[in-house]
């Protein structure tokens, strides 16, 4: 029986390291993965999911329009899909995660989502929201903070090394942009 598993951390956890594994654990018994990775994530290169530590697979993008069902249908009526993994899921939106619990429950082939829980705030992301609230398996990467702590947040960074406490919710950046923190560090900075 498929199900949907949502693993989420903060930034710098092995989301990315995670997924890539976990496909490449697929292709090694011969079996069809699916990646999707989120077109707004410029960082790398488009089309592909990297991990911090070296390795990279092509992956499909998506964007708010992107209908996943339609797609997932389409690619496994071609070639049988075993596995559809998400990077970057927090960019998902609501009816998409409502897709993928389709995938799961219709055409039976597990969803393997990665994201980040919160945004900059430590207010809950869309998509991350829906897969914590309709996931069959809620999986937590554990990253640490400069104190040791298990880190829950993220915080925002401006050009002059300060917290970040307004602002869109979507920027898209890296560890010159965000850094991980326990809650007691986080509170610091953020709910001063």
């Amino acid at each position: 029986m498929a199900q949907l598993y949502f693993y989420y951390s903060t930034m710098n956890a092995g989301k990315s390291t995670h997924l890539l594994q976990s496909s490449y654990n697929y292709q090694e018994r011969h079996l069809t993965t699916l990646l999707y990775t989120a077109k707004i994530d410029d960082r790398f290169e488009q089309g592909k999911i990297s991990s911090r530590i070296g390795l990279a697979q092509h992956a499909e993008l998506f964007d708010s329009e992107t209908q996943l069902l339609d797609q997932i249908v389409k690619a496994h009526t071609t070639t049988n899909i075993d596995c559809v993994l998400i990077d970057e899921a927090q960019f998902l939106t609501k009816h998409q995660v409502k897709q993928l619990t389709d995938v799961v429950d219709t055409l039976n082939i597990p969803v393997l989502a990665y994201g980040i829980r919160t945004d900059f705030l430590g207010e809950t992301f869309e998509g991350s929201a829906a897969l914590l609230a309709w996931a069959d398996k809620l999986i937590e990467l554990k990253t640490i903070c400069h104190c040791g702590r298990k880190a829950n947040f993220v915080i925002r960074r401006d050009a002059s090394e300060n917290a970040v406490t307004h602002g869109e919710q979507i920027e898209v950046g890296g560890n010159e942009r965000y850094e991980s923190l326990c809650r007691q560090h986080f509170k610091a900075l953020i709910w001063v």
